[in-house]
């Protein structure tokens, strides 16, 4: 029955989407929500994604997400786990419901207009103003909502109390795929605000993109100690309190963006919906709370204590540097709020905080990324572990030397690199070692032991890549952050500048027209040194139905380092411009580190060939 409805909630939602995509795409202007964000001149692809641009169509999205990731644990859970997926069912639907009434509702898109306007003013400029937004919010959804299905599998978990091998490994699998997407929404959130925003950054500790971060933290932390709920029976309730804190996290973050309770560019304006949410916030919670009292002490481990130098225990140190960074990272976020509502006086936490805090425990969350996997499961001689990270020590000291080769200077800078180099060479050993043995024991080629390792081991390749992925993305934080150059000139037409290897020629301006905006186009002829890199065209948009002036920089995208030129003002005749340069290294690994990541999610998602099923827990619930 609970499949039944699964299935019912994902076409109706279906439908609504489908009628409102075709509502803004016909101009519908009878309809409330197109009269809000749509434009009888706004281009196709912007009338398509402006169902989220604002907060009626977010909703819709979010509801229609979240049935369609019912529908399918409906469908992949059919006559499995019956113990616990009924429960799951129940959980994840009384979300649905909630978010049906709020369609229904105090979110609803569909509001007869009267009387019809004739045209609309189109959604946020902001959001007219790169292809990203075609993919960023979508992403970030993806990730947002299926963190709710996770969050009815820990409720069930709790309801039967017992976890099976085989729902942990469910469990594990469920929330891979809206980490996987979530991680992405987060890396092409930071690209959109670099490529946007012009203010040559992409990560500002806004508390929107905080509230994506910290259901992030979390989840992370889950699929670390869900293999140790797997493999050692072990941290079965601290992993439950992991999905439920996360899916709560999701909430908040929600009702941050569209309550407007926060300044950001990224939050809807205020709104009845705030209320609202965090009443269904605070119910959430309180639920979680009495099932965590109730039942999480029959989830406990009869294991025996883990060994102090053990990967087992370099697990769980991970999962407590997770939840102090998620720990901080709320607490810099919420409490301004929190403040000034007890006191009516604004507090500002800024960047400063969440840097002194959070570089220091992300530095040692990759470090670990490099020791945990150096050690076995369980026990180790002391002289052995010490001989497992002799190779990761020398990628450390190798990445430092490079780092310093290369012009890097500063102790936290070093340490970063230092680090990442230490888990690089750990990754790529545990990647190539099993397939080191296939070589010699079976006299195989490397390719076809390669192959063969990583083929029977998808999970564990598919983590290692993600790990990668992430040591990429130190990288690139690391040196963007630490080496960031801002310069600010003044050029005639003709006239050229030289900022470090850079000769840059103001070439003259273009005025390009469109339906819905002028654009003013600056033409900077760019040389790295003797090699001509082409023509940059930074540019400031004028919006006809918004009356607002908004810029798009110009990036040049190197392996070594970005070439970054925002327009700040032209003069009438476009003789004269003020750009500011920025240079800042390796921000394109960024981007690529994310990209690496969600492969190696996918890869570590894929179900196996051969576990279809799990002896018979699959159909009844034993093991």
């Amino acid at each position: 029955m609970g499949s039944d409805f699964g299935l019912l909630g994902a076409l109706t939602m279906t439908i609504a989407i489908g009628l409102m995509e075709y509502a803004l795409i016909t101009n519908d202007f009878s309809v409330s929500y197109v009269a809000k964000v749509g434009s009888t001149t706004t281009p196709l692809w912007v009338t398509i994604v402006s169902l989220w641009s604002s907060l009626e169509g977010s909703i819709l999205l979010w509801a229609f997400v979240l049935n369609g990731y019912i529908a399918a644990f409906a469908w992949a859970t059919k006559g499995k786990y019956v113990e616990h997926s009924s429960y799951a069912l129940g959980a994840s639907l009384s979300i649905a419901v909630f978010f049906s009434f709020l369609v229904a509702g105090v979110a609803d898109p569909f509001i007869a207009m009267d009387p019809v306007p004739t045209e609309g003013p189109g959604p946020n400029p902001l959001l007219q103003n790169h292809i990203l937004m075609v993919i960023h919010p979508p992403a970030l959804y993806l990730g947002y909502v299926g963190m709710a299905v996770p969050f009815g599998m820990g409720v069930a978990s709790l309801l039967a109390g017992k976890i099976g091998a085989a729902w942990s490994v469910a469990l594990r699998r469920w929330i891979l795929l809206p980490w996987g997407f979530l991680t992405v929404g987060i890396i092409l959130g930071g690209w959109w605000s670099y490529e946007v925003l012009g203010w040559g950054g992409y990560w500002a500790w806004d508390p929107v993109e905080n509230a994506s971060f910290l259901p992030w933290l979390t989840a992370t932390a889950f699929i670390h100690s869900a293999l140790i709920m797997e493999r050692k029976d072990g941290l079965k309730g601290w992993g439950i309190v992991l999905l439920l804190v996360t899916f709560l996290l999701t909430l908040l973050g929600t009702f941050m963006t569209r309550s407007g309770v926060f300044n950001s560019v990224h939050s809807f304006t205020q709104t009845p919906i705030g209320p609202v949410f965090l009443g269904f916030l605070a119910f959430c919670s309180f639920v979680s709370l009495v099932l965590l009292s109730m039942r999480i002490d029959v989830l406990g481990s009869k294991k025996k204590p883990m060994a102090a130098v053990s990967r087992d225990s370099m697990f769980l140190l991970n999962n407590l540097l997770f939840a102090a960074f998620t720990f901080t990272v709320l607490i810099g976020t919420v409490y301004p709020l929190v403040h000034e509502a007890m006191t009516e006086k604004k507090l500002s936490i800024g960047e400063p905080y969440f840097n002194e805090l959070g570089i220091p425990l992300s530095i040692a969350i990759v470090f670990l990324m490099g020791v945990g996997p150096a050690l076995p499961w369980g026990k180790i001689e002391q002289q052995d572990a010490v001989k497992r990270l002799v190779i990761p020590m020398v990628g450390a000291l190798v990445a430092v030397g490079l780092a310093l080769v290369c012009g890097a200077t500063g102790f936290t800078p070093l340490l970063s690199f230092g680090v990442s180099g230490f888990a690089l060479m750990t990754t790529l050993r545990e990647l190539i070692e099993p397939a080191a043995v296939r070589v010699e024991r079976k006299a195989e080629s490397w390719g076809n032991a390669l192959w063969t390792t990583w083929s029977k081991t998808r999970r564990r390749t598919g983590g290692y890549i993600v790990h990668i992925g992430v040591i990429m993305v130190a990288v690139a934080v690391t040196g963007s952050g630490a080496f960031k150059e801002v310069s600010e000139v003044t050029l005639k037409e003709g006239q050229s500048v030289e900022i470090q290897e850079y000769r840059l020629t103001y070439t003259g301006k273009e005025t390009v027209t469109e339906s819905h905006r002028s654009s003013e186009i600056a033409k900077v002829s760019v040389l790295r040194g003797s090699r001509e890199m082409g023509v940059l065209e930074p540019k400031l948009n004028n919006y006809f139905r918004m009356g607002s002036v908004i810029g798009t920089p110009a990036v040049h995208n190197f392996l070594d380092e970005d070439l970054y030129l925002n327009l700040v003002n032209m003069n009438e005749d476009g003789s004269i411009v003020g750009l500011q340069v920025i240079t800042q290294p390796l921000v394109l690994w960024l981007w690529l580190g994310g990209a690496v990541m969600m492969f190696g999610t996918l890869i570590s998602a894929w179900p196996s060939r051969k576990r279809k099923t799990l002896t018979t827990e699959t159909t009844k619930e034993s093991a």
